[in-house]
């Protein structure tokens, strides 16, 4: 089985390869076939898969159109973090006393090189050591001088290189070159004609400068801005930043702003105040970082907060404006608990950043500082149970409603019970009609039911006066009768503990809680010592016990079989998760053949996962990408079939 992970993951890391030559080949000569997006998620997955490979440590490459030149300071490729968490990895090998963050422009790299303070080439970015000799088009573009003069007018005598990007304002785009996908793209295209038309519709900002003979004109990065900004030159806006966290809160209102900014920019850079000229001319800095803006990101207005009610659950989910993420609408996501309300600091009429990486369904993330004077308004929280009155009990991380008798409880419990034991055709609805009449109060009361009980919810009275025998009601008994077993770890998950799925339950079988006896008779502390396990789960699960503990042990006796030990089978200690469309059956039928062999399902890639299963391993879903970082085998729907046998 490893040499099948290891052929397809060595035919997707050819394929990156190939792409990202193809799209890096068509960006550098102002054709972009893709977003920078889609081309950082090629590159990200390629480094997950291969860090070491060539393409990597390369840029790209020019055009032969123009006459090629040396760079005086050369242009590698950035650090990437696409979000806080990346961000604060990084930051745990670089922690500086201050960040200095700049604007990361969206535009095409230039580098000018002054002898004298005479402007003598302009140099595209090329492949980072040698770029396109366009002088002639710079010249024409806005903040390009012909020579670097002082304040007073005097010409410097500066040799060396000044670097920026190369821009198109929105205003330009929107009324010469609406044609064009956008701002970048219309830029890169015109700094690259041969005839130099439409140059002049460019502008150039710029943000580095190195001397190649004689002392550096400033001691660090910010005096390096200041003395480009004396020289004439448009510089990047410059925010100092006293921590990592300061950062990311800068970041935060930044993104809200970049709506209103003339250009287009697609994150943020931050590096030391101290100039590293080594570190800078590495082909990929390690001192600095490209902290971007992603299409998985949007800022929004925190309008109202509703509340989910699950079982005894009570969940608070945010509403807000209406913001795009990953191409899709959002305008809904979860808050998770009081707890993290109170620590986000979060109010009706907040500004807020909403993020949905992956798979992941939307959460806020963080909230963005409050301007002077803005108004806001406290989120109400439940006080009593919607359904039986009783005061909510508020644990930070858990509202929930502690009367056991509550109706609501037990019919979600009743709900849960036949979705982890899989009796499928007892339907929603009719457990609900069951448990409004008072028939099922319970989870016993399922296995009590009779044909007859259950015939007037599928054939009138008319039907029944005629004595018609029910198929659907008689399909249903014979559906209960036939789930009268169950594994330890499924049983207990039945009974809606919260946050206790089955797969939670199994480490805690083996781990050593392999009989219902054994569960009944351990202490909070006892669950806590087991990994995966904390101290707020552990006590969550004990709780659940203890309510549920007369059930359990009534159930056991009389109803259901309950398969102790260790779990058994081909599928024994191994988990799968299933991923893309299967052919030969259902998702729901997959998982129920790992279960009956043993084995556990999951929703989402893990790191003790056992086998990522997707007839598609060459997709790029954040699924597979993951499992390629774990090093989890992905196997396809017929070798996870083979497995059965």
């Amino acid at each position: 089985m490893g040499d099948l992970f290891d052929i397809g993951q060595s035919a997707r890391i050819s394929e990156l390869v190939s792409l990202i030559k193809k799209y890096q080949a068509s960006y550098y000569n102002g054709e972009a076939e893709i977003s920078d997006f889609e081309f950082d998620k090629l590159w990200d997955e390629l480094k997950l898969l291969d860090p070491q490979n060539p393409v990597l440590q390369k840029v790209g490459a020019d055009s032969g159109n123009f006459a090629k030149v040396r760079h005086i300071m050369p242009m590698g490729s950035q650090e990437k973090a696409a979000d806080p968490q990346q961000f604060l990895a990084w930051t745990k090998n670089h922690s500086y006393s201050e960040y200095l963050v700049e604007y990361k422009l969206d535009g095409a790299s230039l580098e000018l090189q002054f002898e004298h303070g005479i402007l003598k080439a302009a140099v595209t970015r090329g492949d980072g050591t040698v770029g396109d000799d366009i002088t002639l088009n710079a010249k024409k573009m806005h903040g390009v001088p012909a020579a670097l003069c002082s304040l007073d007018g005097k010409i410097l005598d500066y040799t060396g290189g000044v670097r920026g990007e190369v821009i198109m304002t929105h205003s330009v785009h929107d009324s010469l070159y609406a044609d064009k996908a956008n701002c970048r793209n219309a830029a890169n295209g015109l700094m690259k004609r041969k005839d130099g038309l439409g140059s002049e519709n460019l502008k150039l900002i710029t943000y580095d400068a190195w001397a190649s003979d004689g002392n550096q004109p400033f001691k660090d990065e910010e005096e390096k801005i200041v003395w480009l900004k004396n020289c004439g030159f448009n510089v990047v806006p410059l925010k100092i930043c006293r921590s990592a966290d300061e950062v990311i809160e800068y970041r935060a209102s930044v993104m809200e702003e970049r709506k209103n900014l003339e250009y287009d920019i697609d994150g943020l850079v931050v590096k030391e105040r101290t100039i590293n000229h080594a570190d800078a001319s590495r082909a990929r800095p390690d001192r600095q970082i490209a902290f971007k803006f992603s299409l998985e990101e949007a800022v929004s207005v925190l309008r109202n907060v509703e509340w989910s009610e699950s079982g005894a659950t009570y969940t608070p989910v945010a509403v807000f404006d209406e913001v795009q993420l990953n191409g899709t609408t959002v305008q809904r996501a979860s808050l998770s608990n009081p707890e993290t309300m109170r620590r986000l600091g979060v109010k009706i009429g907040s500004k807020i950043v909403v993020v949905k990486r992956g798979e992941i369904i939307p959460k806020i993330e963080s909230v963005v500082p409050a301007e002077k004077g803005q108004v806001f308004s406290e989120i109400q929280i439940p006080e009593k149970c919607s359904c039986c009155g009783s005061k909510l009990t508020d644990e930070g991380t858990r509202l929930f409603c502690p009367n056991k008798n509550c109706e609501k409880r037990i019919l979600h419990q009743l709900l849960k019970w036949v979705s982890v034991i899989d009796i499928r055709d007892l339907g929603e609805t009719l457990i609900k009609s069951l448990f409004n009449s008072s028939r099922v109060r319970s989870i016993s009361d399922l296995y009590t039911l009779t044909v007859e009980e259950l015939t007037p919810y599928f054939l009138n009275e008319e039907s029944r006066q005629k004595e018609k025998e029910s198929l659907g009601a008689q399909k249903v008994y014979d559906s209960i009768q036939s789930h009268r077993k169950a594994k330890l770890a499924a049983f207990i998950a039945g009974f809606d503990i919260e946050d206790m799925g089955e797969t939670m339950v199994q480490k805690l079988v083996d781990s050593g809680f392999n009989t219902l006896e054994k569960m009944l008779e351990a202490k909070t502390e006892d669950f806590a010592k087991v990994y995966g396990f904390a101290e707020i789960s552990a006590r969550n699960f004990f709780e659940g016990l203890e309510e549920n503990k007369d059930e359990l042990v009534f159930l056991s006796k009389n109803y259901i079989q309950v398969e102790e030990g260790r779990a058994s089978g081909v599928f024994a200690g191994k988990s799968f998760c299933f991923t893309g469309e299967l052919v030969t059956m259902k998702r729901l039928d997959a998982e129920s053949l790992v279960k009956k062999n043993g084995g556990t399902c999951k929703s989402s890639v893990t790191k003790d996962l056992s086998y990522l299963v997707t007839n598609d391993a060459a997709s790029g879903s954040s699924k597979n990408v993951k499992a390629a970082k774990l090093g989890i085998p992905v196997i396809t729907e017929e070798q996870f079939l083979a497995l059965l046998k």
